[in-house]
């Protein structure tokens, strides 16, 4: 009886690592492009939901984030963002339909999906590190409370120990929350189609730049550390199925008013740093998701958490995805492809990552062979 409570405790612990990624994205995305939190958050809560159900491991959901970068820095219309989600979903529903999606994840070199993962938890630090600096006193004391529990108390849940000593520290120092306006109680819209310029909008700013980030990210790289963490229980988690899941997801919800969302290794990572090991994690965020989002002041709750405590949680999450086992392991000659990988995807992006990476690949490859007939 001791041994399901603790796992419990673990799994609800685990439930609340990926929130560093989750509420800020998707809180700046309401705030200050103007959605609805409602059908926002109603949107992950059932993801989450469907996502624990049907993969029966620790899952993420989280919302894209070339598209929230789109929101976050340009004017792009609720038409546009409609038709962008919508596109992206059909497109990940056709990869995953075909299997097409499978074929491309065996064709990556191993040495630059590590190298993949070192960029994106560089990423994902450096994103930390700015939530971080909204209040450092915050940041330290979540962190420490992060680190040190699980050594000295591992049976206690240390993200919501953390997330508690956040919001407490931050009302003394009076840390910034993540602002947004939770007046509009809506729950679900539905828009008309969008127009040409709509569609061309989100085509051209959105849905391009999302898909690299997806493939590689959310679906290839997901996939694969899936198989990493648990071996033969993730036979469900291959890049086909986190297509198609990704692809109804949006398709589904976001003409009701939901961000973008995606699957993603950063957090997969976070979950299972923090203690998650199955579909009961997701399961377990979804539903208080969904209760927090519909009971009274419930909006309020989620933005009294600091951004600096937030950053705390992203900060152990990109630490834990960055430095993978097989990048520990990886053979010295492949040691310039994972950095060559790393270095492209910070400086341009996932995508533009994974061309520089494949390339430098072959030179290796090729390299190798010559001094194998040479000798």
């Amino acid at each position: 009886m001791v041994s399901s409570h603790n796992r419990l405790l673990k799994e609800a612990n685990g439930a609340l690592g990926d929130l560093g990624t989750l509420l800020p994205l998707s809180l700046g995305a309401i705030g200050v492009a103007g959605l609805a939190p409602i059908p926002v958050l109603l949107g992950f809560a059932l993801f989450y939901i469907a996502t624990g159900l049907y993969y029966r491991l620790p899952i993420p959901v989280q919302p894209m984030k070339a598209v929230t970068a789109v929101l976050l820095t340009s004017q792009i219309s609720a038409e546009s963002l409609v038709a962008s989600g919508v596109m992206i979903g059909v497109v990940l529903l056709l990869l995953g339909f075909t299997g097409w999606i499978n074929s491309l994840g065996r064709l990556i070199p191993r040495s630059v999906l590590s190298g993949l993962q070192l960029g994106l938890g560089v990423l994902l630090a450096a994103m930390s590190v700015g939530l971080l600096a909204t209040s450092p006193t915050v940041g330290f004391v979540t962190l420490a409370v992060l680190l040190v529990v699980p050594r000295v108390w591992p049976q206690l849940p240390s993200a919501l120990l953390g997330i508690f000593a956040a919001i407490a520290v931050g009302r003394l120092v009076g840390a910034p929350g993540l602002a947004f306006d939770a007046a509009d109680s809506a729950l679900f819209s539905l828009p008309g189609l969008p127009s040409p310029d709509a569609l061309q909008q989100g085509f051209a700013l959105v849905t391009l730049p999302q898909l690299a980030l997806t493939l590689t990210n959310a679906i290839v790289l997901t996939a694969l550390i899936a198989e990493d963490y648990f071996g033969d229980k993730s036979h469900r988690v291959t890049p086909a199925r986190l297509s198609v899941s990704s692809g109804l997801a949006n398709v589904l919800m976001v003409p009701l008013g939901a961000l973008p969302m995606c699957h993603g290794a950063g957090g997969l990572a976070a979950h299972y740093r923090f203690g998650a090991r199955t579909g009961v994690a997701p399961v377990l965020l979804g539903v208080v998701l969904f209760i927090v989002v519909l009971a009274p002041g419930g909006l309020a709750l989620i933005a009294a958490i600091p951004t600096a405590g937030l950053g705390a949680l992203l900060l152990l999450a990109a630490t834990e995805l960055a430095f993978s086992r097989r990048l520990t392991t990886a053979k010295p000659s492949c040691w310039p492809v994972i950095a060559i990988t790393a270095l492209v995807t910070v400086l341009a992006n996932p995508f533009t990552g994974l061309l520089a990476g494949v390339a430098a690949e072959t030179f290796r490859a090729a390299w190798v062979r010559s001094q194998q007939t040479a000798t």
